[in-house]
């Protein structure tokens, strides 16, 4: 299968120290060696109709369905999961498979 996309889609709730919960994710990830890269993002273009409140995205890619598996049963993950569920209003998560339909240009 190759490499695999762990993608989560967040509305924070309101008063929520946005900087605190990406600084445990960022401290979580670095900690785990199965997460091959970890990236974040929010929204730019508040297309409210289009992103549905969510405002921010986190992405982890994994090198296989079984590294996945195991960060998702790694206590850290399940007790930092408490406090970012406990921060956020809604989210959606997706794990998906990489298919990369155009490669990035050579450096």
């Amino acid at each position: 299968m190759g490499e695999v996309k762990h993608l989560c889609l967040v509305k924070f709730k309101e008063g929520v120290a946005v900087e605190d919960v990406l600084k445990g994710m960022t401290d979580l990830v670095a900690q785990m060696d199965m997460v091959k890269s970890f990236e974040w993002g929010q929204d730019v273009l508040n297309q409210d109709m289009l992103t549905q409140g969510f405002t921010h995205v986190f992405s982890l890619t994994f090198a296989s369905a079984d590294d996945l598996a195991t960060y998702m049963g790694h206590e850290k993950h399940a007790a930092f999961a408490a406090t970012f569920m406990a921060a956020i209003e809604k989210v959606v998560v997706i794990d998906f498979p990489v298919v990369i339909a155009k490669p990035p240009a050579p450096a």
